[in-house]
C-alpha cells in the first residue's frame, strides 16, 4: 500500500468515536487522498461538516468499502463480525475494527502501537483493543520491560462517554435534572450515573466478574504476550463525561523503586509522567482530556510487595488513545 493520496473509508463516522477517528487523521497529517463517509440507508445522502470539509455520507455497500485501501469501522460487534471479513477479503481494504468483534479472534493481531504495532504490517483485519485496556497498557508496559509485571490488579474509574454519545447526553440530564430536584432517569446505564457511582459496566459473567473487567485481563494478556499474566480488575462508572482513570497496583518480577519506575515511565512513548505530589500535580481526567499521552502518577512503593510493588494512578482519554487515536497509529504503522 502506498503511503500517499490513500482512500480512506470510516463507517460509524456520526458517532463519537467516528469524529474523533476523522479528527485525528486530519490533525496527525494522515496522508488522506480520499475520504469516504459510509453509513446505513437512513443517513446515507445527509452532509457532514469535517475537517476535510462538507462530506456527504454514502450507503454502505460491501463492493464501495472494498474500493478504500484502509477502512475504520466505528459501529457495533454484530456489524462488524458480519461485513469486516468481506471488506478484508482477498485485495480489499484494511481494516482496523474498533469493536469487540475479533479482539480475542488468534488470526487477528489485537494492537496498541508503542507494544505491538510491527504486527500492522502484515494484517489484513486489526482489532482495536477496549478503551480500558489501551490506556492501561501504555503505563504497564515500559514497567513490564524493565521489571517484569508478576501480578497487576486495576480498579476503574470510567467516563460516561465510555457509553458513547448517549452516555454523555444521560449524565447531562440526569445532572440537570438532580439539581432541579426532579428523578434522574437511567436508561443507557443500570442506575442513575448523575451523583452516583456504578460498580458495573458490561455483562456479569459466571466468575462474578463483568465482561468489560475480564476484557483487560483477556486483552492485556494478548497483546503483551504473556497469557498466564496474573491479571484482575473492578470497572466502575463515574459521573464524568470524557477520560477514563484507573488505579493499579502491581507486583513486580525484579525490585522496583518509585523513581526508578519514573525514569522509565518519562522515557515511554504514549506517556506523561505528572507525578509532582508536592505541587498537587498528578492525573486528573480534566487534564488528560483531548490529550493524545497517558497521564501517569501517584508513583509508590506499594505497602505489601515493597520492593516488588507499586501503586500508580493513570488517566487517558478513551475516545483518543482509547479508541480513535490507537486506530490512526495502528493505521500509521501499516504503511510505515
Amino acid at each position: 500500500m502506498s503511503a500517499e493520496n490513500l482512500h480512506v473509508g470510516v463507517i460509524g463516522a456520526t458517532g463519537a468515536v467516528g469524529v474523533e477517528l476523522i479528527n485525528v487523521m486530519f490533525d496527525r497529517n494522515f496522508p488522506v487522498g480520499e475520504l469516504t463517509l459510509f453509513a446505513s440507508e437512513r443517513s446515507a445522502g445527509k452532509t457532514l461538516e469535517t475537517k476535510y470539509g462538507t462530506k456527504t455520507v454514502t450507503l454502505f455497500s460491501v463492493e464501495e468499502a472494498r474500493k478504500c485501501d484502509i477502512v475504520f469501522l466505528a459501529v457495533s460487534g454484530d456489524f462488524a463480525k458480519e461485513y469486516a471479513p468481506q471488506i478484508a477479503a482477498g485485495d480489499g481494504a484494511l481494516v482496523i475494527d474498533n469493536s469487540s468483534a475479533f479482539r480475542l479472534n488468534d488470526d487477528v493481531p489485537l494492537i496498541v502501537p508503542e507494544i505491538n504495532g510491527d504486527l500492522a504490517k502484515t494484517a489484513k483485519l486489526i482489532a482495536n483493543p477496549n478503551c480500558t485496556t489501551a490506556i492501561a497498557a501504555v503505563a504497564l508496559w515500559p514497567l513490564h520491560q524493565a521489571f517484569g509485571l508478576k501480578k497487576v490488579f486495576v480498579s476503574t474509574y470510567q467516563a460516561a462517554s465510555g457509553a458513547g454519545q448517549p452516555g454523555m447526553n444521560e449524565l447531562r440530564e440526569g445532572l440537570a435534572a438532580g439539581l432541579k430536584g426532579e428523578e434522574i432517569k437511567a436508561e443507557v446505564f443500570s442506575h442513575p450515573l448523575a451523583f452516583n457511582v456504578i460498580p458495573h459496566i458490561d455483562s456479569f459473567q459466571e466468575n462474578g466478574y463483568t465482561r468489560e473487567e475480564m476484557k483487560v485481563t483477556w486483552e492485556t494478556r494478548k497483546i503483551f504476550g504473556v497469557p498466564d499474566l496474573a491479571i484482575s480488575c473492578t470497572a466502575v462508572r463515574i459521573p464524568t463525561e470524557r477520560t477514563h482513570s484507573e488505579s493499579i497496583v502491581v507486583e513486580t518480577e525484579k525490585p522496583v523503586t518509585p523513581q526508578a519506575a519514573r525514569d522509565v515511565l518519562a522515557k515511554a512513548k504514549g506517556v506523561k509522567l505528572v507525578d509532582n505530589p508536592e505541587k498537587l500535580e498528578y492525573p486528573m481526567p480534566i487534564n488528560a482530556t483531548k490529550q493524545y499521552d497517558v497521564e501517569v502518577g501517584r508513583i509508590r512503593t506499594n505497602l505489601i510487595f515493597g520492593d516488588h510493588g507499586l501503586e500508580l494512578f493513570v488517566a487517558g482519554d478513551q475516545l483518543l488513545k482509547g479508541a480513535a487515536l490507537n486506530a490512526v497509529q495502528i493505521a500509521e504503522a501499516s504503511i510505515a
